[in-house]
């Protein structure tokens, strides 16, 4: 018997565009999923028509050039003096908005209208020189009567505590040359201080604002953060009252509108210490004073350690004093700097009582009974950490 003979199985050298373990030793691989495939299945295949969808992109939003209109004064009172009398008009379209005002809400110095034009909105005052709470002023070539036209906001509703506009008060004036006789009454020469009646405390207007890095404008943005100074400035608008001097006698921080709120920082206190940066090494100070009816300050901005809402309110009790009474430990502006307490009114005299409390040692100034008072807040203000940009 022969031997059988083994035939070596190798795989022949492969070849471009085969695969390998190909069979067919040298000629190109058919393509199963090709012409055989399809007429195995006995019918063509059709192509996708599925694609991926295209994302659109957000359309750019055009920037569109915003500016706060802010109300101008409208021309709505005119007033004619007469020589025992005034006549004064005013227009129920008060503020220029094109919405009448109640006329129930108008008075010149508590006086009602006299008259009433209902087709030209307008309201008609006539009173005798000496009435609607006015008060006269005597200088060296005039006499002067002063009157205050009124507008107290209305309830919108009945029974609904909200209104649409504000209060006002116009100041108007009768001028009249000393050598006439005005008046059929005789003049006392011991005539009353404007300053002294209810009539000027009404006539002061507070007012708590944030300011520019150069004290020039008002600050558009409640925005800081932290390690930025907030400026503020404290004033007060006195029309026909003698010249006076404001004052700040306590400000509070809060994280929620309220002088009492909680958490709070006081970092103005013991009427008129500026303690934040004896409390904290901050640079907070007073500012040199340039304008008695101005008082500026700045404050290093900051948050409260529990709370997340990263707003501030700060709320100031404002006072003003007669300009000719001076300083004392009851009206003040201090400051500490330097290791020293100073005054924004360059008598350090009276910043003394600071590291203790400051309590009056002399009499009252005679203004003190007319003094007035007021609460202003400014908020809510936010402050971010740097790295939130």
């Amino acid at each position: 018997h022969s031997s059988p003979v083994f035939t070596p199985l190798y795989f022949p050298h492969q070849f471009p565009g085969e695969t390998p373990f190909s069979t067919n030793y040298g000629r190109p691989a058919q393509d199963v999923s090709g012409v055989q495939a399809k007429e195995m299945m006995g019918s063509p295949l059709t192509s996708l028509k599925w694609k991926f969808p295209i994302v659109l992109e957000d359309p750019q939003r055009p920037e569109i050039p915003f500016e706060i209109h802010y109300p101008l004064p409208s021309d709505s009172v005119a007033a004619l003096c007469g020589e025992n009398s005034i006549y004064v008009e005013v227009k129920e379209d008060f503020f220029g908005t094109g919405k009448p005002l109640m006329s129930s809400g108008f008075s010149l110095g508590g006086c009602a209208p006299t008259g009433e034009d209902p087709l030209a909105n307008v309201l008609a005052f006539e009173y005798d020189l000496h009435d609607c709470a006015s008060t006269s002023v005597m200088t060296d070539r005039e006499l002067v009567y002063l009157f205050s036209l009124i507008y107290t906001p209305q309830e919108a509703t009945h029974n609904r505590p909200i209104v649409r506009s504000r209060a006002a008060i116009v100041g108007i004036e009768c001028h009249y040359p000393r050598a006439w006789n005005v008046s059929s009454g005789s003049m006392l020469s011991s005539w009353i201080p404007y300053a002294s009646t209810s009539i000027a405390e009404d006539l002061l207007v507070f007012s708590l604002r944030l300011m520019t890095d150069d004290w020039r404008f008002e600050r558009t943005s409640n925005q800081y953060f932290l390690g930025d100074f907030m400026n503020f400035e404290a004033a007060v608008v006195t029309y026909h009252h003698i010249p006076l001097r404001i004052f700040i006698d306590q400000c509070v921080a809060t994280s929620v509108p309220g002088f009492h709120a909680v958490p709070g920082y006081s970092f103005i206190e013991n009427k008129g210490c500026l303690v934040d940066a004896r409390l904290t090494g901050s640079g907070s100070m007073f500012m040199p004073r340039t304008e008695m009816d101005k008082l500026q300050f700045r404050l290093e901005s900051f948050r409260f350690q529990e709370d997340t809402s990263e707003t501030v309110y700060i709320t100031c009790v404002l006072k003003v004093a007669a300009v000719y009474s001076s300083t004392s430990v009851e009206n003040k502006a201090c400051s500490f700097t330097d290791n020293r307490w100073v005054s924004a009114d360059e008598d350090d005299r009276v910043c003394g009582c600071c590291e203790s409390t400051c309590v009056a040692t002399r009499a009252s100034d005679p203004f003190s009974k007319a003094q007035r008072w007021d609460t202003a807040t400014i908020g809510p203000i936010s402050v971010k950490n740097f790295a939130q940009m």
